[in-house]
């Protein structure tokens, strides 16, 4: 059996783009995507500029405050737009059909959703219960708790660009001109990947963590595949994200919104590169949980 065979679900999300597959309309897409999202942002600045300081505009960019973290994960909806833009200009196809069928993406999404709560759940019952270090407080949990309807929403914001980006139009676009799998798995995946490289933040774990989000890339490409709809990848990017940035921040950046924060910088190689492998294997059961159910 081909490897092209395993996936018949993902025809449903490839057939839209297969009047319009020509590679120079791919890349257009994703030169228009860029420019919106980036005049958008750049309006968003200058605006903020006019009634902030550049000081809390830095704090913006590293998503240190909730404020912040809240207008950062938000302006990811600048992405969206330009998908949509772009998928109908170049593709002449909608934005939903880059998503899949409504009410089967939705129940993907909750069945994958509780699924990688689950795990998450089970990981906090097992050993080991630190970090090798005590977690330091970042938000109340009265402030955690009033802002999380916020933070969830902006959230799903973040996680579904990436993913209607990644998965969407640029993993969809490639199927609908390459028949060859690795072509349209491996290539968003590894853009995925050098998206997280941050040599600034991560320091010499950054090259790990790039590869960890290549991984990441891979498989959520699989779970689309194989679902037919983006709900199960978007439901585990959410799941993964809620206790990356909502939970168990790190205080190297992005920790506006977390409850605590990590004992540990991201650059910090002794402390870090172990618990990189213990993201793999999460990584590795979220998926395998996900798989399940959308084989139901």
């Amino acid at each position: 059996m081909s490897l092209g065979s395993a996936y018949p679900a993902h025809e449903a999300l490839v057939a839209p783009g297969r009047s319009k597959p020509q590679l120079w309309r791919l890349l257009l897409g994703l030169g228009m995507i860029a420019a919106l999202s980036y005049a958008l942002n750049l309006v968003l600045f200058l605006t903020l500029l006019r009634f902030t300081s550049l000081d809390w505009l830095i704090a913006l960019e590293q998503g240190s405050t909730p404020l912040a973290l809240l207008i950062l994960l938000a302006s990811f909806g600048f992405l969206t737009l330009g998908v949509g833009l772009a998928a109908a200009l170049m593709q002449h196809r909608s934005l939903l059909s880059l998503i899949g069928a409504p009410g089967l993406m939705l129940r993907q999404f909750m069945g994958c959703g509780m699924a990688g709560l689950a795990v998450f759940a089970t990981l906090l019952i097992l050993p080991p219960y630190d970090f090798g270090a005590p977690l330091t407080a970042n938000l109340s949990w009265p402030v955690w708790l009033g802002l999380l309807p916020l933070s969830l929403l902006a959230l799903l914001v973040q996680v579904s660009a990436e993913e209607l980006i990644f998965r969407g139009y640029l993993q969809q676009g490639l199927a609908a001109r390459f028949q060859n799998p690795m072509v349209w798995l491996g290539v968003p995946a590894a853009l995925f990947g050098a998206a997280h490289y941050m040599p600034q933040v991560a320091g010499d774990n950054a090259l790990l963590i790039c590869l960890w989000a290549m991984g990441f890339g891979l498989l959520m490409a699989d779970l689309t595949a194989r679902a037919g709809t983006l709900g199960p990848a978007i439901a585990v990017h959410f799941v993964n994200n809620i206790v990356a940035l909502l939970v168990l921040g790190s205080p190297s950046s992005l920790h506006g919104l977390a409850l605590y924060l990590l004992p540990y910088e991201m650059s910090d190689v002794a402390e870090m590169r172990p618990w990189l492998m213990v993201d793999c294997a999460t990584m590795l059961v979220l998926w395998l949980a996900a798989r399940l159910v959308i084989r139901r």
